[in-house]
């Protein structure tokens, strides 16, 4: 008796194999983020007041259509008191770890949408898990693939805190942090508090490494990806290998290099709104809380004087002292990027009544990425794909009673 392949089987087994023979083209952008600020507030249950604001700029509003509506990742599932707070935003909803934003109207190319919006988030933070006693909140906010952002900004209540990392500047009783975000890239910041600062739950703990979702449709992906790694392993190991094998030839690459900024900080050695002496390490006058900081620029590492030569060779995120400068310090920021692949040129050839950009969902600690990607005409995105097969889970979920995912 012959056995047959049934067509979905074999729909999907072609949808994993085709990215890997396939190489994405490279289409110009389509959007750009002017601004993208997130402000936390920490209330007294340990949850977190987060305020969003998004300054979108749509750059091409003919091949996809004009802007419409957007899906943005947020830390996790466990949100409420979702709120709209601009007049660009007709209405705000959210499914797990993904917010969808319908937008007033249809923003065409050189407008900006000015998207602001809400939320009190839990299950943010690590209690005893690096040294007792300690409680610290890990953010980090949610990335674009294809847009690059011209100012990210994170603003987080310095209310109580022990610590933060990396190093940044004190506004107004915030820590400050501000970098710009090239496609992909993502920016991580942790506070540490006492755990008495506030109504820590040690239920709500999220250990390092555990990953956590609670869709229905994560599981159904996961188990279907099994099942399809059982039945074509052996053809995708060798598809995969003389695929590896073009690729090495023709020197695509998928590592990362490291991207370090600096920044050249000088401070007053005096308040210049009181006059109080400046301590060591303060950002703010303890007194009137005014900025210590006369002047902040970022330079490359040619610019640090010859004499500096140990600050030269910091390649680690800290805050360092320059020896020939009084109250002068360079701040270094690691990321890592990836190597950039070999370009393809085109453009896409479908065009929609509107379009939406992807942004990977922030992770909080160790909480599981939720895909973000928006559909519409805009490439998708996916997250912890570890086949590469770009579907989507809302693709592979069933109709269920009452709901049609």
């Amino acid at each position: 008796m012959k056995k047959r392949i049934t067509l979905p089987l074999f729909l999907l087994c072609l949808l994993a194999l085709l990215p890997l023979l396939t190489p994405r083209a490279r289409a110009a952008d389509l959007d750009e983020i002017l601004r993208y600020e997130i402000t936390v507030d920490v209330n007294g249950d340990a949850t977190l007041q987060m305020r969003y604001r998004i300054d979108w700029m749509v750059l091409d509003s003919t091949t996809d259509g004009p802007l419409t509506w957007v899906e943005l990742g947020v830390p996790n599932g466990h949100y409420s008191d979702l709120t709209a707070r601009s007049a660009a935003v007709s209405g705000i909803s959210g499914s797990g770890g993904t917010l969808r934003v319908d937008l007033d109207r249809a923003y065409q190319a050189g407008e900006v949408a000015e998207i602001e919006f809400e939320l009190t988030q839990d299950y943010m933070y690590e209690v005893n898990q690096l040294t007792e006693g300690e409680t610290v909140y890990r953010f980090t906010p949610g990335w674009f693939d294809d847009i690059r952002v011209d100012e990210m900004t994170i603003r987080w209540n310095a209310d109580r805190a022990l610590s933060q990392t990396p190093a940044c500047i004190q506004d107004g009783g915030y820590f400050v942090w501000t970098s710009p975000l090239e496609k992909g890239e993502k920016y991580s910041i942790a506070v540490t508090y006492p755990n008495d600062a506030f109504g820590f739950d040690t239920e709500k703990t999220i250990v390092s490494g555990e990953e956590e979702n609670v869709l229905d449709e994560f599981y159904l992906f996961v188990g279907l990806l099994s099942f399809l790694f059982i039945i074509i392993a052996p053809i995708v190991g060798v598809i995969a290998a003389v695929v590896h094998a073009f690729n090495r030839s023709a020197n695509f690459s998928t590592e990362t290099k490291k991207k370090i900024t600096r920044t050249k900080i000088v401070y007053y050695p005096e308040c210049q709104g009181c006059g109080g002496p400046r301590p060591e390490g303060a950002a703010n006058c303890p007194y009137c809380g005014r900025s210590f900081i006369k002047s902040e620029e970022v330079i490359k590492e040619e610019d640090i004087p010859a004499e500096e030569k140990a600050l030269r060779g910091k390649k680690t995120d800290g805050l360092y002292r320059y020896a020939s400068q009084p109250d002068t310090y360079i701040r270094v920021h690691v990321t890592h990027v990836p190597v950039p692949r070999i370009s393809y040129h085109g453009s896409s050839s479908s065009s929609r009544g509107s379009h939406s950009s992807c942004a990977h969902s922030s992770c909080a600690c160790a909480c599981a990425c939720a895909c973000a990607c928006a559909g519409g005409g805009r490439a998708g995105c996916t997250t912890k794909d570890f086949y590469n097969t770009h579907l989507k889970l809302r693709q592979l979920a069933f109709r269920r009673a009452g709901k049609t995912q």
